[in-house]
C-alpha cells in the first residue's frame, strides 16, 4: 500500500497518483461550492461510513444542517459537479476508487419523528428503521414491526421499498418529501412512488428528506413481543455484527411460487463459505457477503459476480444485486 499521508479531514490518504490528483483538484472544487450551514469535508474516507468498512474516498462529503440548507446548496452548486447520496451505509458497496464530486449524507437535521393522533408518523430520512419501529410501538401503533429487522434509514428504505419478516415499506407508506438537483422541493404520493419489489420510481436526482407512514392502533405488549421475535430470528439466522451489507441479492420474482429464494439458489450452487481475497460468502446465511477483515470492495464485488455466475450455471437463474454498488473501480484507500 505504501506510505500514507494525512488528508484534510485527518484521515489517512494514499500516497501516489490518486493523492496527487486529489490535492490538485479538491481546492478548486472547494472554491466552487456554495456557502452552507452544515459540514463540508474534503478527501473523505468513505469506508468508515459503510457497514462493509471498505471503499474509496469522496472528493467532498457534505452533511447539510437541514432541508433548507440542502436546497440552497443544490440550487447554488454548479451543474457540472456530480452529486451522490448515501444513507446509513447498510446496503451499500462503495468501490475502491471512491466517488468524484460531492457526496451528500443526511444526519442529525433529518432525524426527528413526529406522530399525530391518527396514526400518521412523519420521519426524517436519516431516522433508522429500528428507531421508527420503536417509536411506533411506544405510541401503540402496529404495522411497523418488520422494520425492526431491517438495518438502514428511512430514506433508503423508501427508495428501495425495503422489506422483511412479512412486511414492505409500501404497505405503510403515505408520502415522501425531497429536494431535486435544482434545489426545488418535491413531494410524492403513494401512487407516484411507484413501488415494486425492492424498487421505487422516485427520480434518481431527488434526495428524499422525509418519509410519512401510517400505523394502526395496537397493543403495546403484542407489538413488543413481535419485535422481540424478529430480533431473535435475525440474530439466529443472519451474520449480525459482521462487516456485511445485508442481503446481497434480491429474491427472484417467482420465488414465492417456486419456493427458491436467493439464499437457497446460492446454497444449491455450492457457494456457501466461498472466498475471494478477504471476502467470503457467509456460512450462516449465504445471501450475505462478509468482509473477513482485509477485503477490498473489488474482492466483494468480484465474489458476488462469481456467485451470480455459479447460480446461473447450476440453477439457470439470474440473481440481481440488491446491494447498491457505486463509485469508480480501482485506486484503493
Amino acid at each position: 500500500m505504501g506510505e500514507r499521508l494525512a488528508g484534510r479531514n485527518g484521515q489517512p490518504r494514499a500516497n501516489g497518483r490518486r493523492g496527487m490528483m486529489a490535492r490538485r483538484a479538491i481546492p478548486s472544487l472547494l472554491d466552487r461550492l456554495p456557502s452552507v450551514r452544515g459540514r463540508v469535508r474534503a478527501d473523505f474516507n468513505l469506508a468508515q461510513l459503510v457497514w462493509f468498512r471498505v471503499g474509496g474516498r469522496a472528493d467532498i462529503l457534505f452533511e447539510p444542517a437541514n432541508a433548507q440548507d440542502l436546497a440552497a446548496f443544490l440550487a447554488g452548486l454548479p451543474d457540472d459537479i456530480a452529486v451522490t447520496v448515501i444513507g446509513a451505509g447498510s446496503n451499500l458497496l462503495i468501490r475502491d476508487g471512491g466517488i468524484r464530486g460531492v457526496v451528500v449524507q443526511l444526519g442529525a437535521g433529518f432525524s426527528d419523528i413526529q406522530i399525530d393522533g391518527d396514526g400518521l408518523i412523519d420521519a426524517g430520512a436519516a431516522v433508522m428503521d429500528v428507531k421508527l419501529a420503536s417509536a411506533a410501538r411506544d405510541a401503540g401503533l402496529t404495522g411497523l414491526e418488520f422494520l425492526r429487522g431491517i438495518p438502514g434509514a428511512m430514506g433508503g428504505a423508501a427508495r428501495m421499498n425495503a422489506g422483511a419478516f412479512g412486511g414492505e415499506l409500501k404497505d405503510i407508506f403515505v408520502s415522501a418529501q425531497g429536494v431535486d438537483r435544482q434545489g426545488r422541493a418535491r413531494e410524492f404520493t403513494h401512487a407516484q412512488a411507484g413501488f415494486g419489489y425492492r424498487s421505487s420510481a422516485f427520480p434518481a436526482e431527488v434526495i428524499l428528506t422525509r418519509v410519512s407512514v401510517r400505523g394502526r392502533p395496537g397493543d403495546r405488549n403484542t407489538i413488543s413481543a413481535r419485535m422481540a421475535e424478529i430480533a431473535a430470528e435475525r440474530s439466529a439466522n443472519q451474520p449480525v455484527g459482521a462487516r456485511t451489507g445485508g442481503s446481497t441479492f434480491a429474491n427472484p420474482v417467482d420465488s414465492k411460487a417456486t419456493g427458491r429464494k436467493a439464499w437457497e439458489l446460492i446454497d444449491a450452487a455450492g457457494c456457501r463459505g466461498l472466498r475471494l481475497g478477504g471476502a467470503m460468502v457467509s456460512e450462516k446465511h449465504c445471501n450475505f457477503l462478509i468482509n473477513d477483515g482485509d477485503a477490498t470492495a473489488a474482492d466483494l464485488e468480484q465474489l458476488g459476480e462469481q456467485v451470480r455466475a455459479r447460480v446461473l450455471e447450476v440453477c439457470g437463474v439470474v440473481l440481481n444485486w440488491e446491494i447498491q454498488r457505486i463509485g469508480t473501480p480501482g485506486g484503493g484507500t
